[in-house]
């Protein structure tokens, strides 16, 4: 069944609250995402985006309720399960671009499972986790990317566990973007993801999005002076993996250096076939004949 023509783009650019819904957002004072679905509408707008061709899909925690305040299609899903079932959208509608609004323990603790499958298979999404370093929604326990010592309601002691270093995670899974920006620095946050946007493949961007109400530690004022944009500083061969994998490796630093910086920038980036791409090739390789007769196929196995 063909599947009906989306008109993807605009011609004439939208605005930035042109992709806004009318519903207001209800996360805490001073919380990072509002700073989150502001960049991101200014990104979809940047793209050109048809705001009824573009589906946003979240998960479950403060984060994933971003897709209400967005004028796009739009599901709030399970709890860890928003990449399968962006993917199936992908799969779907492979033509219509879908992105992926997740927070830290969404992503890479209870939907751990999901995501080195999707990098690893390069399938065009635009994946933005929300970093806040807890679980607010469920008022404050501790992260897969929480430090070392931070305090939660199940830690009250601190968190015992080191931290994941999620950037090189990703890019040792597979993904073809891999990127970091910080929420309070909103003219480069939407400007990696427009391109992260633009890119056709697996697109990763870890934000630093600080909790102002758990979260005492991780903050807007202790982000602000630390930031550090790597490609500024020079890393402009994207393609380098083991330069990547070298400035990813630096990205925990902070935590136990008070002297290193915060990377913040695009550490990775390659042209590469998604899984439509060479679904694709095969589907060409290896034609039907039109002409075969099954019957006649079906009676070389009869005795």
């Amino acid at each position: 069944m063909a599947l009906p023509v989306a008109k993807v783009f605009v011609e004439e650019a939208l605005k930035a609250k042109d992709y806004r819904s009318n519903i207001e957002p209800t996360w805490c004072p001073g919380c990072g995402d509002f700073g989150v679905v502001a960049g991101l509408a200014k990104a979809y707008a940047g793209q050109k985006f048809n705001p009824s061709s573009v589906m946003t899909i979240s998960g479950i925690g403060c984060s994933s309720r971003l897709p209400l305040w967005m004028n796009s299609y739009g599901v709030h899903s399970c709890h860890g399960r928003a990449i399968p079932v962006a993917v199936g959208a992908k799969i779907a509608r492979p033509d219509l671009p879908v992105t992926v609004t997740i927070g830290d323990g969404d992503c890479w603790s209870i939907g751990g499972g999901h995501i080195p499958s999707a990098a690893r298979k390069n399938i065009d999404l635009s994946v933005f986790v929300m970093d806040n370093n807890t679980y607010a929604l469920t008022k404050n326990q501790t992260s897969p990317t929480s430090r070392q010592g931070l305090p939660g309601s199940l830690q009250p002691y601190g968190n015992i566990d080191e931290p994941m270093n999620v950037l090189e995670m990703i890019i040792t899974m597979g993904a073809t973007f891999v990127a970091q920006t910080y929420s309070g620095n909103p003219k480069h946050m939407s400007a990696v993801m427009e391109k992260a946007l633009a890119h056709k493949g697996f697109a990763y961007i870890n934000i630093i999005s600080p909790c102002p109400t758990y979260n005492k530690v991780d903050t807007f004022q202790y982000y602000r002076p630390k930031q550090a944009d790597i490609n500024e500083a020079g890393h402009t061969e994207l393609t380098n993996r083991a330069k990547a994998l070298e400035l990813a490796g630096q990205a925990l630093n902070h935590i136990k250096d008070p002297e290193a910086n915060v990377p913040i920038g695009i550490f990775y980036q390659v042209e590469k076939p998604t899984i439509h791409d060479k679904i694709k090739a095969l589907q060409e390789k290896y034609k039907g004949d039109d002409n075969a007769d099954l019957l006649k196929l079906l009676d070389q196995y009869r005795p």
